[in-house]
């Protein structure tokens, strides 16, 4: 830990975890199954999807699948890892019924879910599904709506969810996702090299200091995409990162990096 984690920002309460994206498109959901196991028996501490509805990358019109039914399919085919959706978009599902889908799941999965949710990017989705696409700024105004409506109706449900389910947002926006990161988040998401992730840092800092939250209760996450830890991990380590996440994409997802990141993990976290 440096003097300023120590101090300013003590990001290092949090050990270093792993995260595998695991994107479903261009597989068949056995593929997937697969893949789930794999990575759980390779050990790492987080399993995320995508909710999109066709492929983001690849031939477009391939193979894909839904976001939450596959998600309380993998709560009963894991037993130790968390699982969750990187990210959940806001605009598919009213936020109630969201809430009770998350609540669901939290308990199929013995309280391994986390809640992570963005307020939405990808245009095709919506035009295809009949989803109003907006703005950039109408759909964050959109996710800061839903946010509080999802906390009321965790507390409503019967039963309640099995622990206070981690919320973990996505998106680098300075003066509207970030705000609503510091307002509701556990984790924070982002992407970039460490010198971006040092800035969205000390944004975030800032919003938890303008309303009174201690910035070291977020846990820190960024995507890797195919850099190895020995490129950037002790980089985004020394700014703050302790939630590392790979992507791998179907038909074959490959492993291979995935397991020197896990292998990283485990040497850090034994110093």
């Amino acid at each position: 830990m440096t003097d300023s984690e120590s101090t300013d920002r003590p990001y290092g309460a949090f050990p270093v975890r792993i995260g595998f994206q695991i994107q479903p498109q261009h597989a068949e959901y056995a593929d997937i199954r697969r893949a789930v196991a794999e990575a759980e028996e390779i050990g790492i501490d987080i399993a995320f999807n995508w909710d999109h509805f066709y492929p983001l990358s690849g031939e477009p019109d391939g193979l894909h699948f839904e976001c939450w039914t596959m998600l309380a399919a993998w709560a009963e085919a894991t037993k130790r890892v968390e699982i969750g959706a990187l990210v959940t978009c806001n605009s598919y599902r009213n936020a109630d019924l969201l809430a009770d889908m998350a609540r669901t799941v939290d308990h199929i999965s013995n309280g391994r879910l986390i809640l992570g949710i963005g307020s939405g990017w990808f245009e095709r989705d919506y035009d295809e599904y009949g989803y109003e696409f907006g703005t950039a700024g109408g759909r964050l105004d959109a996710l800061g709506q839903a946010l509080p409506r999802i906390e009321a109706r965790w507390a409503k449900l019967n039963p309640k969810p099995t622990r206070d389910i981690p919320v973990l947002i996505g998106g680098g926006g300075e003066k509207k996702t970030l705000k609503l990161v510091a307002q509701h988040a556990n984790i924070w998401h982002g992407f970039g090299d460490a010198e971006t992730i040092a800035h969205k840092h000390a944004v975030l800092d800032e919003h938890c200091k303008t309303i009174g939250r201690n910035p070291g209760e977020i846990e820190r996450s960024t995507a890797v995409g195919d850099k190895s830890p020995d490129e950037v991990g002790k980089g985004l380590l020394d700014v703050g990162t302790r939630l590392f996440t790979v992507s791998a994409t179907g038909p074959d997802y490959d492993t291979g990096l995935l397991r020197d990141w896990v292998a990283w993990r485990d040497e850090v976290n034994a110093k």
